[in-house]
């Protein structure tokens, strides 16, 4: 084949797809397959927090829980969630976020129940995480909260009642995002005059980041 002749079907192919992508289109490569809908859910695992969208349908109690923390949880997490050696403790430490010494739980510090579920279902148990039933996940999840005296002992988790639990700490956290610059709408036309946009509030003096002023600003290296 002649070079003429290769460039001309060269640039004919090119103008092919441009007239597709501008006549909306899709361009084709020749790889890959649409995802199926049971590849699709194997990824939509995730759990809302503040009202539990997401969580599947099933259910599980405290004692049913019990016995499935004491076989694949409690090796690292302690028989009543209290850790074993530097793995995490899941209960108490209520009134020590202030401390010296706090100690996050999930009964001390997490604000949604809903997100213990989602926890579990994505990373444990630790060595072989996503191998536990929707059923066990609820069932772990009733347990832990009693372990923190959230919930009573004949407690049942589920897509209804794990959103319902009221946690601690959920009044300590912040819902909007505090930062100014986020408060403007962004815009590409008939935008505000950068030179009129002034700083009106910083986190200088609170705990968010040093102070750029003080008595060290005069010290000169010797």
């Amino acid at each position: 084949m002649s070079r003429p002749l290769e460039t001309l079907l060269a640039l004919g192919a090119l103008l092919a797809l441009a007239g597709a992508t501008q006549a909306g289109e899709r361009p084709r490569y020749g790889y890959g397959t649409p995802p199926t809908q049971a590849q699709v859910d194997a990824w939509n695992i995730d759990v809302r927090g503040h009202d539990g969208l997401g969580l599947p349908a099933g259910k599980g109690g405290v004692d049913q829980g019990s016995e499935v923390f004491a076989e694949k949880c409690a090796a690292c997490h302690g028989t009543f969630g209290e850790g074993v050696d530097r793995w995490p403790k899941l209960a108490g430490g209520e009134g020590t976020l202030k401390a010296d010494r706090p100690e996050p739980t999930v009964g001390s510090y997490w604000p949604f129940a809903a997100t213990l579920y989602d926890y579990i279902d994505r990373a444990m148990p630790f060595p072989n995480p996503r191998s536990l039933a929707p059923d066990e996940i609820y069932a772990l999840t009733a347990y832990i909260l009693n372990l923190n005296n959230l919930v009573p002992a004949d407690f049942v988790a589920d897509k209804d009642s794990l959103p319902k639990v009221r946690m601690p700490n959920h009044g300590s956290f912040t819902w909007t995002d505090p930062r100014p610059d986020t408060r403007v709408a962004p815009c590409m036309t008939g935008c505000r005059d950068p030179k009129a946009v002034v700083i009106t509030s910083t986190a200088e003096g609170k705990t968010l980041t040093p102070r750029t002023t003080g008595p060290l600003d005069d010290m000169q290296p010797k």
